[in-house]
C-alpha cells in the first residue's frame, strides 16, 4: 500500500537547529539558574570538611566550649541553607522539564501523526512521547545535577593539594579510576542497551499488529504460534537487558567498593602524615571528607550512567523525527471552498516500484458534481481519493481545490469544507455525537441533521444513552456497518463541500444501502461535490459522472450514461454479458496486473 504525505514535505537532515535544539536553547537561563545555585551548593560542601578542621584543631585544643558551640550553630545554619539551596535548585530543573514539555509536547504529537500517515499507520520508532517522557525524567534526576556539579571536583581536588601532596595524588588518581570505570561502562553496555532497545520495540510492535487482527488469529488457532514468535522477541530483549546490566551492576560495584575502600584508607594516610607531623590532626578527617566530596560525582554518574544512555537515545531518536518531520507552515486563510476539485497531470510514484500507481491523470470536477470512481481492483482508484484529500504527495502534477494547489490550504480551514470516509472506518475515543461532530464543539441540530442525513438517527436512539453513549474502550461495540454509518455521518456533519467516500457500501445491508442511496441525493441538492470509489453498480444510480481507473490512467470520463453505454461495447473479439443490478463491476472491466491502490 502506498504510504501516505502530509501536505509539508519531508526533508532530509541539516546542520541547522531542530525544534529539539531551539527548546533546549529556549531553557538556557534556567540551565545557567542552575549552575549558579550549583556554585553556593558545592561551596557549602565544604562546610563538613572544615567544621571537622576546626573542631580538631582548634576546639580540642582550646578545650573552648563556647567556641564548639558557634562553630556547631553556624554549621548547622548553613547545612539549613544547603538543603534549601538543593531544593531549589531540584525545582529549577521541575520547572525547565515542564518547560520543554511545553515547547515540544504538542510539535511532538503532531509529529507522531505525520510519521503515521508517511508509515502507513505504524510508529517506526519507540513512542515519540515515550522518548520526551524519558528526556524529561533525565532532567529531573539526580544523574544531571552531577554534571553540574562534576566542573567543581578540580577545586576540591586542589584543596587537598594543600592539605597534602599525597592526599592530592590519592584524589587525582582515584578521579582517574573512576573515570576509567565509566567509560568502561559506557563501552560495555552501549551496544546490548541499543540492541535490547531495537528489539523492544520490534516486539512491541508485533504485539500491536496482532491485537488488531485479534480476531483471525483467534478464530484459526494462531494464537500459540505467535506467542511463540514473540516470546522469542522477548526473550532477546531480556537476555541482551540482563547481560547489560550484569555488566552494569559490576562496574557499579567495583566504583563504591573502591570509593569506600579509599575513603577509608586516606585516614590510615592522614594518621600517618600526623603522626609523621606532616599535617595537623584536623586534617585527618577533613582530607578523608573532601575526598568523598571529590569523588561523589563521579559515583553519582556512573550510578546513573544508564539512566543518562537512555536519555541519550531518546535525545537522538526525538532529535531525528524533528529534524525529518518540519513543523507545518502557516497558510493565509483562503475563502470558503466552492467544490471545484481539479486533477492537473498527476502522477503518484512509491519507491521500490517501476510503475507509478496514477500515472497522468488530469480531471476536473464542477462543485456540486457526485462522481463515482471505478475500475479494476488495485487499479488506483483509492490512491486517487487520497491524493484529492492531499494524503499523497504528487511526483508530479498538482491537485487543485477552487484553482488553489491543495498543499497551499491551511489544513485546519480546510478540514471544515472536507469529509472523508476511508476503506476501513475507525471510531475514536468519545461519545457518539462527539465522533459525528469531529470533537469539536457539539452542536445538537447539525449533529442531528448529518445523522438524519446518514439515515442512523433511530438507530443511535437505541443506544443506551444516544448521542452520549461513549464508543471504544468501556463503551458499546457497534457492528461493522452501524460503524460505517456513524463514519459517513461525520464525514458529512458540518455539510461540507467535498467529500470523498471509499468504498461506503461495503458492510451495508439492504437498508444501509437505500440509506446511503439518500445521502448521496441530500449532498447533490445541498451542492456538495462527492466523489465514490465503488465496485457495485447500484451506487450508480446516485451518481452524475464516472470516471473509470485502469492501471493507473484514467481510461474514461464523462456521464454515467456516457461511460456505461461505452462500458457496455463489446470487445472486438469476445462480448463480455452485462452487469445485472448490484453485481461488482470489475466482472465486466478488463483483467489487469494486480497494483497497490
Amino acid at each position: 500500500m502506498m504510504k501516505p504525505n502530509l501536505s509539508t514535505p519531508m526533508t532530509p537532515l541539516t546542520s541547522e537547529s531542530s525544534d529539539l535544539q531551539q527548546a533546549l536553547a529556549a531553557c538556557r537561563r534556567s540551565f545557567l539558574t542552575t549552575a549558579f545555585f550549583s556554585l553556593f551548593v558545592n561551596l557549602l560542601m565544604l562546610v563538613p570538611a572544615i567544621y571537622m578542621l576546626a573542631v580538631y584543631d582548634r576546639v580540642l585544643m582550646s578545650g573552648s566550649e563556647s567556641t564548639l558551640l558557634m562553630l556547631t550553630a553556624i554549621t548547622v545554619f548553613l547545612f539549613l541553607v544547603l538543603g534549601g539551596l538543593e531544593w531549589i535548585r531540584s525545582r529549577i530543573m521541575v520547572a525547565t522539564s515542564a518547560r520543554l514539555d511545553e515547547h515540544l509536547g504538542e510539535r511532538v504529537f503532531d509529529a507522531i501523526f505525520t510519521q503515521s500517515l508517511t508509515s502507513g499507520g505504524t510508529i517506526a520508532t519507540a513512542h515519540p512521547l515515550t522518548d520526551l517522557l524519558q528526556i524529561r525524567q533525565f532532567l529531573t534526576g539526580p544523574g544531571l545535577l552531577a554534571f553540574f556539579d562534576a566542573p567543581w571536583i578540580p577545586i576540591y581536588v586542589g584543596l587537598m593539594f594543600l592539605f597534602h601532596l599525597y592526599f592530592g595524588i590519592v584524589a587525582v588518581l582515584s578521579m582517574l579510576l573512576l573515570a576509567a570505570l565509566a567509560w568502561w561502562n559506557e563501552l560495555a553496555t552501549r551496544t546490548d542497551l541499543a540492541e535490547a532497545n531495537r528489539e523492544s520495540i520490534e516486539a512491541t510492535q508485533f504485539v500491536q499488529r496482532n491485537i488488531r487482527n485479534a480476531e483471525v488469529v483467534e478464530a484459526m488457532g494462531m494464537l500459540p504460534r505467535l506467542r511463540a514468535r514473540w516470546s522469542a522477541r522477548q526473550m532477546q530483549v531480556l537476555t541482551l537487558q540482563s547481560r547489560a546490566s550484569t555488566k552494569a551492576g559490576l562496574i557499579n560495584a567495583l566504583a563504591r567498593t573502591y570509593r569506600l575502600t579509599i575513603q577509608s584508607l586516606v585516614l590510615g594516610l592522614g594518621a600517618y602524615l600526623a603522626i609523621q607531623k606532616a599535617i595537623s590532626p584536623g586534617l585527618v578527617i577533613s582530607g578523608s571528607i573532601l575526598l568523598g566530596r571529590a569523588l561523589a560525582p563521579l559515583d553519582q554518574m556512573i550510578a546513573g550512567w544508564r539512566g543518562f544512555l537512555g536519555a541519550r537515545e531518546s535525545y537522538g531518536r526525538l532529535d531525528t523525527l524533528l529534524r525529518t518531520i518540519p513543523e507545518r507552515a502557516a497558510h493565509m486563510s483562503l475563502p470558503p471552498l466552492r467544490g471545484q476539485v481539479t486533477l492537473e497531470d498527476l502522477v503518484i510514484a512509491v519507491p521500490g516500484r517501476n510503475e507509478p500507481i496514477l500515472n497522468g491523470v488530469t480531471l476536473m470536477i464542477e462543485p456540486g458534481t457526485t462522481v463515482a470512481l471505478i475500475g479494476p481492483s488495485a487499479a488506483g482508484k483509492s490512491t486517487l481519493a487520497r491524493a484529492i484529500l492531499g494524503l499523497y504527495l504528487p511526483a508530479r502534477g498538482r491537485v487543485c481545490l477552487d484553482g488553489a494547489d491543495l498543499h497551499n490550504w491551511d489544513r485546519t480551514q480546510l478540514g471544515q469544507y472536507v469529509g472523508y470516509l476511508p476503506q476501513d472506518v475507525e471510531l475514536l475515543d468519545g461519545t457518539v455525537a462527539e465522533n459525528i461532530a469531529r470533537f469539536g464543539s457539539i452542536e445538537a441540530d447539525r449533529v442531528v441533521e448529518a445523522a438524519r442525513w446518514a439515515g442512523i438517527h433511530e438507530m443511535i436512539l437505541t443506544l443506551p444513552q444516544a448521542y452520549d453513549t461513549p464508543l471504544i474502550g468501556r463503551g458499546v461495540a457497534l457492528s461493522a456497518g452501524q460503524q460505517q454509518r456513524l463514519g459517513i455521518a461525520r464525514a458529512i456533519y458540518g455539510r461540507p463541500r467535498v467529500v470523498v467516500l471509499d468504498e461506503p457500501n461495503a458492510n451495508l445491508d439492504m437498508a444501509g444501502e437505500a440509506a446511503l442511496m439518500t445521502t448521496l441525493r441530500h449532498l447533490q441538492r445541498d451542492g456538495c461535490t462527492v466523489v465514490v470509489v465503488t465496485h457495485r453498480t447500484n451506487v450508480l444510480q446516485a451518481v452524475q459522472k464516472i470516471a473509470l481507473i485502469v492501471q493507473g490512467k484514467l481510461a474514461r470520463y464523462g456521464s454515467r450514461e456516457e461511460v456505461l453505454a461505452a462500458m457496455a461495447q463489446p470487445p472486438p473479439a469476445v462480448s463480455p454479458p452485462r452487469p445485472a443490478t448490484g453485481t461488482r463491476l470489475e466482472h465486466v472491466l478488463p483483467v489487469v496486473p494486480e497494483q497497490t491502490s
